[in-house]
């Protein structure tokens, strides 16, 4: 089974900086897509990033020029590095995982994820 810890969630001023950690473990494949979602009070929760393990990743059109998305495969931890922090940007922030390659020739191809962190909060607010 799949287990996904997010971490580094906060409150920042707008035009501030977090950076998002979600620690995996059990993960069983050599291919995989992993992917950061997040879910504002009242919206559907929505893909922001999603990286395969081959490294190619994909973003939201909101946040490209803004976050970026990796993956420290050796320790199996993701990250979202997210830099000029808008008001907009405010909701949990989940990891996902899924055993099917999500990104090709830079589309998001695939959105079925199998397993889900608990969330980690982000609050961008003056």
């Amino acid at each position: 089974q799949v287990r996904l810890t997010e971490s580094g969630g906060g409150a920042v001023q707008p035009g501030g900086s977090l950076r998002l950690s979600c620690a995996a473990s059990g993960i069983p494949y050599r291919s995989y897509c992993l992917t950061w979602y997040r879910q504002a009070p009242g919206n559907e929760r929505e893909g922001v990033a999603a990286i395969n393990s081959d490294g190619s990743a994909v973003y939201v059109d909101s946040v490209v020029g803004r976050f970026t998305i990796s993956e420290d495969s050796a320790k199996n931890i993701l990250y979202l590095q997210m830099n000029s922090l808008k008001p907009e940007d405010t909701a949990m922030y989940y990891c996902g995982f899924s055993a099917l390659a999500c990104v090709e020739d830079g589309i998001w191809t695939s959105y079925e994820f199998t397993d889900w962190g608990q969330g980690t909060q982000v609050t961008v607010s003056s």
